[in-house]
């Protein structure tokens, strides 16, 4: 059925241009799964299902012979991992049979979670591995079941009982595939391969200041549904003071089908038919008994819409996000964001971007009770839903980005249809999440016209799919060199594409400057639209002191990198927030200071496991007194 949503020549671009190495071989006329074609199952992890998480065999393909032969053929029956056979058995039974796997009996790792922390020899390796298991399909099935994955990065291609389902580009956004007429009674074999390996062509490139963790990083579900069901519904608050609903079925039943939303706790009853295509738009006056949801009171409410058989669950806040001159209004009131950015790293010291409930909790935790935040920057990706869900219920608002990074290739199809399908993928995951008030399209990209129009392409795509949210990109700036003091200016063009102006800065780090001069600094910005700072920061290895000549990677340097710069900002006047960098020291291999590296960004106010460093306490006496109003 047709989506109203739909990318148009986004699937087709994908398949043309796709240049990922799953893309290039035998597996690239298996069907691609975009948000043209794929199911879509939003809030999938509020619906019946079976959680295929736990133990798998895995087994590394470093020269990708299960996808190829040795000239590019169709690799030969000993390499086709995904065969359902039993390999012992059969070649027990014929001795002219070879093959050169057996998934059945190789290692076993625990999934969601990287490759990168399962086994030491596997710590750098980037390409591709495959993954199996088998699970007993539920007894007595009606309706319909989907497979789908959370996340897996970054190019998968899937099997079930030796047939091929379809592959899916990206790292960092949900994916599914319809397997009810693929099921058995019984026992089913499920097998995957996920191919790490980044390109010139890949969102993100080859070259990034994270670690590039390979594999299912995210839960994996069989998903029932009924014949027909709500693939995807998105209810909210509107800025004129409305309740809106906008869903789509998919089945037979889609059209003419009589649909209802109910809101517990509210007088929210409201009825309707789809139309022909299963489409569905519906609004009522917000009850007056709603409490909008914000950091200080996040408010959710069990939202369901009832279509037929089927009953599609959702938590939602109800709360408004929009840009007035340089303030951003949140339920029509100037808020300040207070926060900071965070990668996808659980606290540990071999993290594997295993984001359970408690794992979101002890990250978010950190910014609304340790650092006194409002605010998040969910860096450079589209985190897990888990990670969003826990903002929903804390109360902490998300900037949500994806993963166009430095130097992506601008004038490539191919490139850009990834892009716009992450994006659109993100977005109609997490549009019911209150939350999420900030879309974001880029990080640190530099000026170019092919950049500026693949960077527009994108705007455009947010305000159609989301025209409730802001817009913005983590831009840099031009520094004047002859200036007595550091002199900034907004040059990007970009800029006037945005609804919130956001400036990553790293001077005082990256640049000679003293840090007493910081707050000297001036900054050439558009006065008439909001500003953040999404980026600043400086490493420092817990437990480094040098409290004397402040030598870097110091704690101390950090602590007064932080004081100085805070009072920079204070300076600025259409400053609107902050995310500085980073929360967590995170995994990079391009930092190597034998001291105070060894492949970890050190920029984090806590240690990988968790330990406090000075300037933790400096930002959350900031934030403490902003919030008390005491703040400029």
């Amino acid at each position: 059925m047709r989506k109203a949503f739909a990318l148009g020549a986004v699937a087709v671009a994908l398949v043309a241009g796709s240049h990922t190495i799953l893309a290039e071989t035998a597996g690239s006329n298996l069907p691609l799964a975009t948000v043209d074609s794929e199911p879509l199952l939003v809030s999938a992890d509020m619906r019946d299902g079976q959680d295929l998480s736990g133990t798998w065999n895995w087994s590394i393909d470093p020269y990708r012979s299960g996808i190829a032969g040795f000239h590019g053929e169709t690799p030969d029956r000993g390499q086709q991992r995904w065969l359902d056979i039993d390999v012992r058995k059969t070649m027990a039974q014929d001795n002219r049979i070879m093959f050169e796997f057996d998934m059945a009996h190789a290692q076993t790792t625990a999934l969601p979670g990287s490759w990168l922390a399962a086994s030491p020899e596997l710590r750098h390796y980037q390409g591709l591995v495959w993954y199996q298991r088998h699970f007993d399909a539920p007894a007595s099935r009606k309706g319909r079941y989907f497979l789908r994955f959370g996340a897996a990065n970054y190019a998968t291609t899937v099997y079930i009982n030796g047939q091929p389902l379809g592959r899916h580009e990206g790292g960092f956004t949900p994916f599914a595939f319809e397997v009810t007429k693929q099921l058995r009674d019984g026992d089913n074999q499920i097998t995957f391969a996920v191919d790490s390996q980044a390109s010139a062509n890949t969102v993100p490139p080859t070259v990034t200041d994270w670690e590039n963790y390979g594999g299912a990083t995210r839960g994996i579900r069989l998903v029932h549904t009924p014949d027909t069901y709500v693939d995807s519904a998105w209810v909210r608050l509107t800025k004129d003071g409305k309740l809106a609903v906008d869903a789509h079925l998919d089945g037979a039943a889609a059209a003419g089908q009589a649909v209802r939303l109910k809101v517990a706790g509210l007088p929210v009853d409201l009825t309707g038919k789809t139309d022909a295509h299963g489409d569905w738009k519906a609004t009522m006056a917000a009850p007056r008994a709603l409490v909008r949801w914000s950091p200080e009171k996040p408010q959710l409410y069990d939202v369901s819409l009832s279509a037929g058989e089927d009953e599609w669950h959702d938590r939602v806040g109800f709360r408004t996000i929009e840009r007035k001159g340089a303030d951003i209004l949140l339920n029509g009131k100037p808020v300040f964001l207070r926060g900071i950015s965070m990668h996808e790293e659980e606290i540990s010291p071999n993290p594997a971007r295993i984001i359970t409930p408690d794992n979101a909790r002890a990250l978010l935790g950190e910014i609304k009770n340790g650092l006194h935040g409002n605010y998040v920057r969910l860096s450079h990706y589209p985190h897990s839903e888990v990670m969003t869900r826990v903002a929903d219920e804390l109360g902490l608002l998300v900037w949500s980005e994806v993963p166009v990074y430095w130097m992506v290739a601008w004038e490539n199809a191919g490139t850009l249809a990834s892009a716009r399908n992450m994006l659109a993928e993100n977005i109609l995951r997490d549009r019911n999440r209150a939350s999420v008030v900030i879309w974001s399209v880029a990080n640190e990209t530099p000026v170019n016209d092919a950049r500026n129009a693949f960077l527009r392409t994108l705007v455009g795509d947010v305000r159609r799919l989301d025209p409730t949210r802001l817009v913005s990109a983590a831009l840099l700036v031009e520094r004047d060199k002859g200036a007595a003091v550091p002199t900034m200016t907004m040059a990007d063009p970009l800029a006037a594409d945005l609804d919130v102006l956001s400036i990553n800065t790293y001077n005082g780090w990256y640049t000679p400057d003293r840090l007493a001069e910081l707050p000297k600094s001036v900054w050439n910005v558009p006065a008439d639209k909001p500003l953040v700072f999404s980026e600043f920061g400086a490493d420092a290895k817990a437990g480094f002191h040098s409290a004397t000549n402040l030598q870097k990677f110091s704690e101390e340097f950090q602590a007064e990198y932080y004081r100085q710069t805070l009072a920079m900002a204070d300076r600025v006047p259409s400053l609107r927030g902050m995310s500085p960098w980073i929360l967590k020291d995170f995994r990079s291999p391009r930092r190597q200071n034998p001291d105070f590296q060894m492949g970890w960004n050190r920029k984090g106010l806590i240690s990988e496991t968790g330990q406090h460093k000075q300037a933790f306490d400096v930002l959350a006496g900031y934030y403490a007194a902003k919030a008390e109003g005491k703040g400029k």
